[in-house]
């Protein structure tokens, strides 16, 4: 299978989460254009949407009704949407294949946390995609003395962050002719990096990952810390002091952290108080940008100051 055959297939995938009658609409998009889709959006009154590198292209046809966000949620959940309050309750549920479908509407709440959903007024199912090779150029620039330094990944939202760093511990945790592998520890709270099911990774995350799923990340950090002997702990998107503090035990503790954090830049990073203490923590910092549906990798060695 090639690449453009795998990403066809999990856009295929990611299809089957549609309500039967808006199936067959997305299937009417074309070859070239599903290779590269990165999300199928859906708005109450409006017709759906697919999210391509240079923007959403609209598909025309009945506009999304309420009734048809019920059913996404249905299908994402296997009809169990009350078993999957926890991850309703933070906008968001995990599928099958590294799929997410992000939820917005009218929500309910007590105490000033959100406990659910009331009504659905739109939807995001994000597909999960593998980019062998995206890490290529900068991979060796992130050993030092045979040791991985460790390393915070800075983009905005929908750069292809998560993608990046999927790609990276796959090849860090293969042994390869030119370095060993090292052991992964990955936190994988949102099911996206790996997609577990049944033990199995469904996404291709290497050879020497354990992989804790479902897990919030500063405690998943310090489980895999006390339980698998690590060499590299990586995470998706530090959002909060817990998250810090946590990257910070880890790094005392000798281990290297590959982690991702939203931000427009490295200056936009650092101006924000949860992040002051970023430069201590991480070697290096590598930045990812959109520019007219190019991904743009740098990475800036010697510290993220």
């Amino acid at each position: 299978m090639t690449a453009g055959d795998s990403m066809v297939e999990r856009f295929d995938g990611a299809v089957l989460l549609l309500p039967y009658k808006l199936r067959e609409r997305a299937r009417s998009v074309v070859r070239s254009d599903r290779v590269r889709a990165e999300e199928i959006r859906l708005r109450v009154g409006r017709p759906m949407s697919v999210l391509l590198p240079e923007g959403e292209l609209t598909l025309g046809g009945e506009a999304v009704t309420a009734r048809d966000l019920e059913l996404l949620v249905e299908i994402a959940t296997g009809a169990s949407v009350h078993s999957s309050g926890q991850w309703l309750k933070d906008g968001f549920i995990p599928c099958r294949g590294g799929c997410r479908v992000g939820l917005c509407g009218s929500v309910y709440s007590s105490g000033g946390e959100v406990t659910g959903f009331n009504s659905f007024s739109s939807a995001s199912i994000r597909i999960a995609r593998e980019h062998r090779g995206i890490a290529d150029a900068i991979l060796p620039g992130l050993f030092r003395d045979g040791a991985l330094a460790s390393t915070l990944i800075v983009a905005p939202p929908g750069a292809g962050k998560t993608t990046l760093l999927r790609e990276l511990v796959r090849r860090i945790a293969s042994p390869s002719q030119s370095r060993p592998g090292l052991r992964v520890g990955l936190c994988d709270e949102r099911g996206e990096l790996a997609a577990m099911r049944g033990g199995v990774a469904g996404l291709d995350v290497g050879e020497l990952t354990d992989v804790l799923d479902g897990c919030p990340k500063a405690q998943g950090a310090l489980m895999l810390l006390r339980t698998m002997n690590p060499q590299v702990i990586a995470m998706d998107e530090i959002t909060s002091p817990e998250d810090m503090a946590a990257i910070n035990f880890a790094r005392n503790c000798g281990v290297s952290l590959l982690a991702t954090a939203h931000a427009g830049g490295l200056s936009d990073l650092l101006s924000r108080p949860l992040y002051r203490d970023v430069a201590g923590v991480f070697d290096n910092c590598v930045t990812v940008e959109n520019r007219n549906g190019r991904r743009i990798i740098n990475l800036q060695k010697g510290g993220a100051a």
